[in-house]
């Protein structure tokens, strides 16, 4: 048996009686049809109450219970209204079945992960809204336990942890400090007051964004954007937050005030000329807050069997230690700068509404933030819940995740001041390592945050802010781990355009900011991706002496054009009018140099081509745009008297094509089943002529 370029199967010698067929036209081959089978796997060792797939009697996590038995199938046929509702609901909102079902068996593992969580995101939020976005830690601890709970019951991942990222933290503390420095003649007469203003209306334009996208079903950006790009994002963030904190750490708070620099490199210019009048007792507070971390975090590393030692939450030992020993020796009246006291309400009111007036005045000055907002955290997001969901064996809806994350933000949004809020990489993986199995784990978490805030932040008082910066700081190394791995598998890869892109989206980002490095370097990503899907992709195909089987004479060199003028063409992809508008250069490029690398100033190497025949198996689809240029291109190739043969085409695209005009045009002979129908009812009209 032999098989065809599409997939079918004939006989490598005629059957008996049979016509003869010359080498290069044959007959028709006959059609066989192929299934194929998935399968899915779940990790060794994992099993559920409930997380059962259907089938099984079990329910899905955000889906439908499965109903086996006769009884419920007479049920869902008296009642499809109230089944199909009941059906949407579950599917659009996760919890309304995996609350009702939780299963006692999973609450052990989901209090240790939301309490392991919660001590590590406790310092982290407070960190993050104090010393990136310039807001009171109040900022910080609402915006991790918020719009948590609102993606626990919306949210498809069962392990993603919803808080503010480090990232986002310093997109937004520069929108605030833009805002507030715009005028360096005036100075601002509440700047609090304006950084909860644009903190809020920035965390409710992505929450607004974030949801419009996945109601679009917009949920497939992540596959469009490089990782390269992302990888030179965060590296650079990494080392302006980097910069950022020195700051701080070595006591130089005041210092920077009164020089004002506002650039990455000026305030780097400005450390190395200011390290030398650092305040002692900070720069040794900070330093040795960020040794210690990092030795807790080593020695961690070495003590996996024992779980009470491996998940010593080492940032809170430090917060407390610190607080501790700041309040014994009054490091206050040192110099050094202290957490003091915070009010827990970021306003006159505890809820209110994000789009007060006040707030829209910086509605249009922060809208290129809440996109860049929106899009970053997105792919930190998604990436962390498609971990988790392929580590535990389950799935996940991009569009839904969009929802639950954006559904998020805008109710964070409400209580002012607080900061856009998306998944994390590292804290999604922790949860699930300790034990989360559902979004239990995350609705504790909140919990234990939201008690923090009312009970807590008061004994945090002498919490000098030096450690805070040094926690951040640690925060870095973890962002920074992966990128000398990514730079070396490039340039293994021998991947220049990736490296290139990287290189870019960090340098754009520290000479000048931030928002100016990711959209320049979301624009050339974009430009490649439109640039690659626009190149058809197309090939040439010859036939395997002595038998009926098509293949592309560049992936195998056996196959042979065995007639001159004769050009058949496999085009590999839908056509579209991002592809199709190069498909007659591609083509043309095809026709009179070959499938082998050419440059256009050179001698064509082929005759022009007497009769074309396309290959058309691969063409699932075709829209309206593509079969217009489509047509003009056979149209062209009639009007040199070039004989056209469209095989192996689909119902959908026929349909198209009908409609289009194209089979009046090239009339009902030039389609044909396959290539060898073609080629043979060809080498009969070359014999009789």
């Amino acid at each position: 048996m032999n098989r065809h370029e599409d997939g079918n199967m004939t006989p490598a010698t005629p059957a008996a009686g049979s016509s003869p067929q010359t080498p290069f036209f044959s007959r028709a081959p006959s059609t066989l049809s192929v299934s194929g089978m998935a399968t899915d796997a779940r990790p060794a060792g994992e099993t559920s109450t409930l997380l059962s797939g259907p089938g099984r009697g079990g329910t899905m996590y955000g889906g439908v219970q499965s109903e086996t038995s006769s009884v419920h199938a007479k049920k869902s046929q008296t009642q499809p209204k109230k089944s199909s509702w009941t059906k949407k609901v579950r599917y659009y909102i996760p919890s309304t079945t995996w609350i009702p079902n939780y299963s006692l068996s999973l609450l052990g593992g989901d209090v240790l992960a939301g309490v392991t969580v919660a001590c590590m995101l406790i310092p982290q939020s407070v960190s993050y809204a104090t010393s990136l976005a310039k807001l009171s830690p109040v900022a910080g601890l609402f915006s991790a336990s918020i719009p948590g709970i609102i993606y626990a019951l919306l949210g498809t991942s069962r392990q993603l942890n919803v808080a503010p990222e480090a990232a986002l933290s310093l997109l937004v503390g520069q929108a605030v400090s833009d805002i507030i420095h715009g005028d360096p003649h005036t100075h601002p007469v509440d700047s609090d007051a304006i950084g909860i203003a644009v903190s809020t209306i920035i965390t409710f334009q992505v929450g607004l964004i974030s949801f419009l996208l996945g109601f679009f079903r917009l949920g497939f950006i992540d596959v469009v954007l490089s990782r390269a790009l992302l990888r030179g994002f965060i590296t650079a963030v990494a080392v302006v937050i980097m910069i950022e904190q020195l700051i701080p750490m070595f006591g130089l708070v005041h210092a920077e005030h009164l020089a004002n620099p506002q650039t990455t490199l000026e305030k780097l210019f400005f450390l190395v000329e200011h390290i030398p009048k650092a305040h002692e007792l900070t720069t040794f507070i900070s330093f040795g807050a960020l040794g210690t971390l990092m030795v807790l975090r080593t020695v961690k590393a070495g003590f996996k069997r024992y779980w009470f030692i491996y998940r010593l939450p080492e940032v809170l030992v430090v917060v407390v230690v610190s607080t501790l020993m700041s309040q014994e020796f009054d490091w206050d009246d040192d110099g050094v700068d202290v957490l003091g006291h915070v009010n827990t309400k970021m306003g006159s009111h505890f809820f209110r509404l994000p789009f007060r007036h006040k707030n829209l005045s910086y509605l249009r000055s922060t809208t290129s933030t809440a996109v860049l907002c929106s899009v970053i955290g997105y792919l930190d997001s998604i990436v962390a819940a498609k971990q988790n969901a392929g580590r535990f064996g389950y799935s996940i809806s991009p569009n839904r995740e969009l929802v639950a994350l954006g559904a998020g933000n805008l109710m964070g949004s409400f209580v002012p001041g607080t900061l856009p809020a998306f998944g994390s990489i590292t804290r999604s993986r922790i949860n699930g390592e300790v034990g989360g199995r559902t979004q239990m784990a995350s609705l504790i978490t909140s919990t234990i945050v939201l008690l923090a805030t009312f009970f807590l932040l008061p004994m945090l008082y002498h919490l000098p802010t030096c450690v805070l910066a040094a926690i951040i700081a640690m925060v870095v190394f973890s962002l920074l781990a992966e990128t000398p791995h990514d730079v070396r598998y490039y340039w293994k890869m021998r991947s220049w355009i990736d490296l290139g892109l990287m290189f870019l989206t960090f340098t754009l980002t520290i000479i000048w900011n931030i928002e100016i490095g990711i959209t320049i370097s979301l624009i050339v990503s974009l430009l490649l991706v439109v640039h690659r899907s626009s190149k058809p992709k197309m090939t040439i195909l010859g036939r395997i002496p002595g038998t009926d089987k098509w293949e592309a004479v560049n992936e195998n060199p056996e196959a042979r054009e065995e007639v001159p003028g004769v050009l058949i063409v496999r085009i590999r992809e839908n056509l579209d009018f991002a592809n199709t508008a190069q498909l007659k250069e591609r083509l043309r490029r095809l026709e009179l140099y070959g499938a082998d690398p050419s440059h256009p100033s050179e001698e064509p190497r082929r005759q022009e081509a007497t009769v074309l025949i396309f290959h058309m198996a691969d063409v699932d689809s075709c829209d309206a745009s593509a079969a217009q240029i489509f047509y003009e291109l056979l149209e062209t190739y009639k009007n040199r008297d070039v004989e056209l043969f469209i095989t192996h085409l689909k119902r959908g695209p026929r349909e198209v094509f009908e409609r289009a005009g194209i089979a009046k045009l090239v009339g009902e002979d030039a389609f044909q089943a396959n290539v060898g129908a073609a080629t043979a009812l060809v080498g009969r009209r070359y014999y009789l002529a």
